[in-house]
């Protein structure tokens, strides 16, 4: 129980030997609003300007769910169009979409080694799915693969968000998913992140997530939970499928003060595109951008289709296809091209990159944690 077992250390004391890292992870290689260079003439229309836009950079999607939409399809191609999904090679194309976040969350109700067990079956079917649509899907588990498949005209595929319970509260298991391309971990649905924020073992697991580079995904968690993440996590944390609950008051939603908390940390928000939580037009969608962007700064927010996940979509935003209509609709209420780059590629490149830069340099101060849950919590 070396170095790490002295463990059952004080989360204080824990949370200062990340301190000791010296630099915040860098932003290099990332488009930031003051070197963006526009790509389109500012006098052509909205939808030509948003393509052009979008061309340049693509939407890195934050939330798709077709890994378990396919589940109940007997045969299907993707590659030259699937129309009992919302998402196929195509329209991947045609709404420049660049990199694509698959989903494995779970059914409510699974737990325990059923949660671990299906979890690990939508990754070996996800994993099949780009293994059988090489041609337009390409596999990625860092920003520098992402980069790398859009240059060579692929969408990445990233494998999560996954629930916190395919863990099986094994820290041994969270290393194996990682191994397996798990790069998004939502801390819900647990003991040990729940209403009252996180106990001794999450705080640990949240260390060894930035130790591997696993992003914390913070949907849907208390805010207790969020603020503990937010004041232990090295790396970036993201909200998958968070909108403004000031302007409609779902419980994913994040309210202004946890919005502005993430912006200062260089969170993430990524606004999903589902009637539910976001309104039934694309102009309601818009507001809720437009007000993230005012309360969180430009650099806190992006994009969350959540296709084929169940969820309703606003009108003309239907499939992934429709991502130009929303940036065209963002470009007649005056937003600066530099902040639509960072909405649809630069934000998401930026959080990846500051997992992989966090990642390294507590590998080379932390070995793998082998603490349990029981000894943590008790």
């Amino acid at each position: 129980m070396a170095d790490l077992q002295d463990d059952l250390r004080t989360a204080a004391a824990a949370a200062g030997e990340f301190d000791e890292l010296a630099e915040p992870y860098p932003d290099e290689g990332v488009v930031t609003a003051e070197s963006y260079e526009p790509v389109s003439d500012p006098d052509d229309a909205p939808m030509t300007r948003a393509r052009a836009i979008l061309a340049a950079h693509p939407v890195a999607d934050g939330y798709n769910g077709l890994p378990w939409a396919l589940k109940r399809l007997s045969w299907y191609d993707l590659e030259d169009g699937e129309s009992t999904v919302d998402t196929d090679v195509p329209r991947l194309c045609s709404g420049h979409v660049g990199a694509l976040f698959w989903s494995l969350h779970l059914p409510e109700g699974l737990d325990g080694d059923r949660a671990v067990g299906a979890t690990l079956e939508q990754l070996d079917l996800a994993k099949t799915v780009v293994r059988t649509c090489e041609e337009g899907l390409r596999p990625a588990c860092t920003a520098g693969q992402v980069a790398d498949a859009r240059n060579c005209g692929r969408v990445a595929v990233l494998l999560g968000p996954a629930g916190a319970p395919a863990l099986g509260d094994s820290l041994g298991i969270l290393r194996q998913l990682h191994l397996l391309g798990l790069r998004v971990l939502t801390l819900t649905g647990v003991s040990w992140a729940s209403e009252a924020g996180l106990t001794r073992f999450g705080e640990e697991v949240v260390r060894e997530m930035n130790r591997l580079g696993v992003i914390a995904d913070l949907s849907g968690a208390s805010a207790q939970t969020l603020r503990r993440v937010l004041s232990l996590s090295r790396a970036p944390v993201l909200c998958s499928r968070s909108a403004a609950r000031s302007l409609r008051p779902h419980p994913a939603n994040l309210p202004d003060d946890l919005l502005a908390e993430l912006g200062a940390a260089k969170g993430l928000c990524l606004v999903p595109l589902t009637a539910e939580q976001t309104g039934p037009t694309v102009r309601d969608v818009a507001d809720h951008l437009d007000h993230i962007r005012a309360v969180a700064g430009a650099h806190c927010v992006g994009l969350s289709g959540t296709y084929d996940s169940g969820a309703a979509h606003p009108q003309e935003l239907g499939d992934t296809s429709c991502y130009p209509r929303l940036i065209a609709e963002l470009l007649r209420r005056g937003w600066e091209e530099a902040d639509v780059a960072l909405l649809t590629w630069g934000n998401v490149q930026r959080v990846l990159r500051g997992a992989d830069f966090t990642a390294r340099a507590v590998q080379q101060r932390r070995e793998p944690s082998t603490a349990t849950i029981s000894e943590l919590d008790g």
